[in-house]
């Protein structure tokens, strides 16, 4: 990103929003409904998913560029994200506030809904936009089912759903998302949850 030419002054009016680049998209479209033209967004690598002990430390060091750049106003554009309480452990030290909730698939949906769904979502393999549209080099190739299709049991076989969680409403999208459910061998379902608690979480900045 270039600097900006006032960039003192542009940091301490700006927020900061630091946010896995799962969500990057969709930060910025939140955003703009908000009519927030005062959010930077700096992504982190969204590969840290297949890695969660690489978030909190990612997370840290991000916060840590920020504050020299000169942000006074941080937000995470993370739920915990499988780091097992790490990233709090962050946020806690660095004052700032993260996305609530255990995951992405539980802020779309609603994070008071999926607690409430309890052990159905158990067996249920989520879909994003994100995924869909990465399917392939987010998952298949990462994962190695082009080159040893039989993981698919190893990895997959204790879900008996593919459940896709629309943020946006794209017949090219819903397309692939089928094809990715066809092609782990598991049912299909579609719910419009559109940015569900993301727009909540992001509203206050």
């Amino acid at each position: 990103m270039a600097k900006h030419p006032d960039a003192a002054g542009y940091a301490r009016k700006t927020v900061r929003v630091i946010a896995c680049g799962m969500i990057g998209r969709e930060v910025l479209a939140v955003t703009r409904q908000l009519g927030h033209d005062h959010v930077d967004l700096k992504c982190i690598d969204a590969n840290f998913h297949h890695y969660p002990d690489r978030i909190a430390p990612a997370v840290d060091r991000a916060i840590r560029a920020a504050r020299e750049e000169g942000f006074e106003h941080i937000f995470i554009g993370y739920a915990d994200c499988g780091t097992g309480g790490d990233l709090d452990k962050v946020c806690q030290a660095h004052g700032v506030e993260r996305i609530a909730g255990p995951h992405c698939f539980s802020f779309y949906i609603g994070n008071q809904a999926f607690e409430a769904a309890g052990d159905e979502m158990m067996t249920t393999f989520f879909i994003t936009d994100f995924l869909a549209r990465h399917f392939e080099a987010f998952l298949v190739r990462p994962l190695g089912l082009d080159r040893y299709p039989e993981l698919r049991d190893t990895y997959f076989g204790h879900y008996d759903r593919a459940l896709y969680l629309a943020q946006t409403d794209d017949p090219e999208l819903d397309a692939k998302a089928r094809a990715a459910a066809q092609r782990l061998g598991l049912r299909f379902e579609r719910r419009d949850t559109g940015y569900g608690d993301l727009k909540q979480a992001l509203a206050p900045l």
